[in-house]
């Protein structure tokens, strides 16, 4: 203290000496130097070199100042420059999340590594509602991590995932997921759909399920389209509670199944009367007639129905199919029971726009058979579209007609 205390007189000192004039209190006495300065002191170089002196502004205004004498100094200017231009540090979150959400997938990942910040609001719920993955080949800890930034809709078919990473008691907010034809072990799928209690449309094309996965879709009372094409691995009983518990289903595809004839009754059976759209193709020798009666009495509000490669059916079919009155879409393709002259009783079906019989009638014949059901197009629709993400008519990226946001660019 002994030491700081002489440099702080010292300085103001120094600091008064620049604002006030110094005044002697006693008067020179001549010597016989003052020439000697006048003479040796460089005038010009001094005045060249040194800076310019302030200008002080004097009041002596009044009597009582006549004798004292105010000095009014200013103190220097900030410099516009450090208050004119923006910082980022200063913005609010708000405004860098508008920011942010105007950025592609790559670019906002980038923008993640600046500072914490920026990691923090780069990886916001609402920076990743819908995020498209199509084309990124491998999915290791990344679908784990868009997961659980809060995506609510997310597309990655044809990927091979492996093991992600959540919390344990982590609930994921997605409610649109396609995952139709990954590789993908059966224990990573029933980790992923372990943690999914609020999907509403779900595509697991082509996967081999389990008894867990199956229990974990019934906890999913919310779902509207589930897509099972191809699907195997679970019992016709664990089918059966998840109908049961599903009672919002619109729009389901079962097709191809590796099911057997309880598979088939379980479905006929369970199947919630809330289906308006149901592709139960491909199985032959398993789907029989009481079968599609129980499915129409089940469903009285079916709009499409695909009943193909279901040689079982036959002509008897066409009165139980004609009390829907709402079937816009029939699909009969393959069914080797029914006669080709028998299709002409579908002009009974006044609501029916679009009939699918692939394999049923020859090319030649199929002039002369659409000239007697003018109100119907016949053979127009190859592939079904029920309860798919993506239709295979259309090359856009949609999920369930929805865009994604987040788009993968390989």
């Amino acid at each position: 203290m002994s030491n700081e205390r002489p440099f702080k007189e010292l300085s103001e000192n120094l600091e008064g000496s620049l604002c006030r004039p110094q005044r002697s209190k006693w008067k020179r006495r001549p010597s016989c130097s003052g020439g000697l300065d006048i003479e040796n002191t460089p005038n010009e170089l001094i005045q060249q070199w040194s800076p310019p002196h302030k200008k002080f502004l004097t009041s002596a205004k009044g009597k009582e100042n006549e004798e004292n004498v105010f000095v009014l100094a200013r103190r220097p200017r900030k410099r516009r420059e450090s208050s004119a231009g923006l910082c980022w540090d200063s913005l609010p979150d708000e405004l860098l999340l508008g920011i942010l959400s105007r950025l592609s997938l790559q670019d906002l990942l980038r923008t993640s590594h600046v500072c914490k910040r920026w990691h923090r609001l780069a990886f916001d719920e609402s920076l990743w509602h819908s995020v498209d993955l199509v084309g990124k080949a491998q999915l290791d800890a990344e679908l784990g991590q868009v997961l659980s930034a809060g995506a609510l809709r997310l597309r990655c078919p044809h990927t091979c995932i492996a093991q992600p990473s959540f919390k344990c008691a982590q609930k994921l907010r997605v409610q649109h997921l396609d995952l139709s034809n990954c590789t993908v072990e059966t224990s990573v799928l029933e980790d992923i759909l372990s943690h999914c209690k609020h999907l509403q449309n779900l595509s697991l094309e082509g996967l081999v399920l389990s008894e867990s996965i199956i229990h974990s879709l019934a906890q999913n009372t919310e779902i509207v389209r589930l897509n099972l094409c191809g699907c195997s691995g679970f019992s016709p009983d664990s089918l059966a509670e998840m109908l049961k518990s599903c009672t919002r289903i619109e729009e389901m595809n079962v097709s191809w199944c590796d099911f057997n004839n309880l598979h088939v009754q379980a479905i006929a059976n369970n199947v919630p009367s809330s289906i308006t759209q149901l592709n139960i193709s491909g199985y032959r020798q398993n789907l029989t007639m009481e079968d599609v009666k129980a499915i129409v009495n089940r469903c009285p509000n079916l709009t499409n129905l695909d009943l193909s490669d279901s040689v079982l059916v036959t002509t008897d079919s066409f009165p139980v199919l004609q009390q829907l009155s709402s079937l816009r879409h029939l699909a009969l393709s393959r069914c080797y029971q029914i006669h080709p002259a028998s299709l002409i009783d579908f002009e009974k079906f006044l609501n029916v726009q679009t009939l699918e019989v692939f394999g049923l009638i020859q090319d030649s014949y199929l002039p002369i058979l659409c000239k007697g059901l003018p109100h119907i197009q016949i053979n127009t629709q190859p592939f079904s579209t029920v309860a798919r993400p993506t239709s295979a008519s259309r090359k856009d990226r949609t999920l369930w007609g929805m865009h994604c946001r987040l788009v993968y660019k390989h």
